[in-house]
């Protein structure tokens, strides 16, 4: 192979082109930086290989927090929306999450063309094969084609391509999703620069002909009307919207599936790494759960030029055979076409604890991962992540001030806050439960929260920030009791001021004694841990909390308390100990 040198040097050079890898570049690019993303093919960008949906519980409120900092994801949902529900309406605000079914050539089609007409960002089909390190920082990529790109930081987004490897039945055989190769050289690159690699699984379902399905025996379930865009910036949704439809299953598709499960890759022991818990695949609910006689199904429309459906609720990777039995026991399915069979697939991650909370390497500095690679599930988990690392890649290479964000501040801090903290031994995905302060990060006041800093960071247009100031003052008005001024023309409408500051007003108790007790784990996080921090001369601490505390060498003491294993009893020690160390140096 003949290797070509591409000539200059990239300030951030993406690896991957999903939703993480879509959101990193376009960051970097409108912070100013020269950008590049390498994908391995240009008309598969920002795919949705699974549910062609953005947004969920806990997922909605990533998806406008990212909005606010000037993220891409909820403007192309809104743009490919073809329906949408706001979720758990009946329950409190802290649990209100938007959802859009979109039509997903048209998101991916979508986000390709904002992608090609983004100035400082270059856009390249191939597939990258090594990581390049020099003095002990990233310095670039090596392709499969043999081309060397320069580059000042790297944003590895890999998704599940790396050593990707598809399970239908007792058969498998190399991807990256289906119909697509994986990147079989990566991996071996990353081991070699000493990343700790694990392995995860995840899965989709089968999608079906919606013209061989009798929807006249399934339940509709109809859009929002009128229905609320995801983007902030987005005035109202212009496409006409389609339903969804429910239905279930039955005790023959138990059957089927217990018959079938001799030929599982899940149960035969061919698959033996760790599936997502929230998601689980149909043979995970009919063994773990036997005394659920039905589980409820959505029949979920994948675009409007198209006839397939996706079947939601039923992710498997049995054989194609039994994959049509079940689907025939389920009524509404009984002459269902399978167009494209579910299958699982198992992949290479990377273990998150190797990362700072710029999602930066600890090790080897420039580099970056985000998303799947580091063993998340989900678009909106990796898009944010995606963005968070394109941010401080830039910043790093333009000389800024990283970007962090809090718990207290965004789901996108608590996500990112978990995974550097305590790792994952199985795919991570975000709900409100995972946030103490949920109260706080609502999906209403995502902007109220965010936009000062996209509109600092540059990632905000300055045109609206005029628009945002007036819609935040017409907030604080409806709180003193004064009459609001409308917030003038464009997406920040009056009766969305409104309604956030009743639910502050609402929940004035719980938030304030949130925010107090934010204030004080503020106090945690601006006691750091010298680099040098030796923990087995500790002798005082368990030997768990030592061992655990020296290989995640967390930075601050508040780190330190969400390890697994470190006690308040081990806490209140390190903080005795930290407090005597700076005493002694004063």
């Amino acid at each position: 192979m003949t290797e070509y040198a591409y000539p200059g040097t990239f300030d951030v050079i993406v690896i991957g082109g999903g939703h993480a890898g879509c959101e990193a570049a376009l960051a970097a690019a409108r912070l100013g930086a020269s950008a590049l993303l390498l994908t391995q093919d240009l008309d598969a960008v920002a795919q949705m290989p699974c549910n062609p949906s953005i947004g969920g519980v806990g997922k909605g409120q990533l998806v406008r927090e990212l909005d606010a900092l000037g993220g891409e994801m909820a403007k192309a949902a809104d743009r490919a929306m073809l329906s949408c529900h706001m979720l758990n309406t009946s329950r409190g605000p802290a649990v209100r999450s938007p959802r859009a079914q979109c039509d997903k050539k048209m998101y991916q089609f979508g986000m390709k063309a904002v992608l090609e007409a983004q100035p400082g960002l270059r856009v390249v089909q191939d597939e990258a094969a090594e990581v390049l390190e020099k003095g002990g920082r990233a310095a670039g990529v090596r392709t499969a084609r043999g081309t060397v790109y320069r580059g000042r930081a790297v944003v590895l987004t890999a998704g599940t391509f790396m050593r990707g490897l598809i399970h239908i039945g007792l058969d498998s055989f190399p991807g990256g999703r289906y119909n697509h190769p994986p990147a079989g050289a990566i991996s071996k690159s990353l081991c070699g620069l000493g990343f700790k690699l694990g392995r995860l699984k995840t899965g989709t379902p089968m999608r079906l002909n919606g013209r061989t399905i009798d929807l006249s025996v399934c339940e509709r379930q109809g859009p929002d009307d009128p229905p609320k865009p995801l983007s902030h910036f987005t005035a109202a949704i212009k496409n006409p919207l389609l339903p969804c439809w429910i239905t279930r299953t039955t005790a023959r598709t138990a059957e089927a599936i217990r018959a079938g499960l001799r030929y599982s890759p899940l149960y035969s022991g061919k698959i033996k790494s760790i599936g997502p818990r929230y998601c689980p695949s149909i043979e995970d609910k009919i063994v773990k759960f036997p005394h659920h006689g039905e589980h409820h199904l959505f029949l979920e429309p994948e675009g409007f030029g198209t006839t397939e459906y996706y079947v939601n609720g039923l992710s498997t990777s049995l054989p194609e055979s039994v994959q049509y039995e079940i689907v025939r026991s389920v009524p509404g399915l009984e002459k269902a076409e399978i167009l494209r069979a579910g299958y699982a697939i198992e992949y290479d991650y990377l273990d998150p604890t190797q990362l700072d909370y710029t999602l930066e390497s600890r090790a080897l500095k420039g580099f970056f991962a985000a998303g799947q690679v580091n063993g998340t599930t989900g678009y909106e988990e990796a898009a944010a992540q995606g963005l968070v690392a394109g941010v401080n890649a830039a910043h790093q290479a333009l000389g800024r001030e990283p970007l962090v964000l809090r718990r207290d501040e965004a789901y996108i801090g608590v996500m990112i806050d978990d995974l550097v903290t305590k790792g994952v031994d199985e795919p991570y995905r975000v709900f409100t439960s995972r946030a103490e302060y949920r109260l706080m990060l609502r999906q209403d006041n995502a902007d109220l929260r965010l936009a000062p800093r996209g509109f600092a960071l540059g990632l905000l247009p300055k045109a609206l920030k005029k628009n945002f100031d007036a819609y935040a003052a017409a907030v604080q008005a409806v709180m003193d009791g004064r009459r609001p001024k409308a917030p003038g023309r464009g997406p920040w409408r009056l009766a969305a001021a409104r309604e956030t500051a009743e639910i502050e007003l609402s929940y004035a108790s719980y938030i304030e004694r949130n925010r107090r007790e934010a204030r004080k784990l503020r106090e945690f996080e601006g006691m750091r841990i010298p680099d040098d921090f030796d923990y087995s001369a500790v002798k005082s601490l368990p030997n768990e909390a030592r061992q655990k505390l020296a290989a995640r060498r967390p930075m601050t003491l508040a780190q330190a308390a969400r390890i697994p294993g470190v006690t308040p009893a081990d806490m209140q020690l390190l903080w005795v100990l930290l407090e005597r160390r700076a005493g002694e140096k004063r």
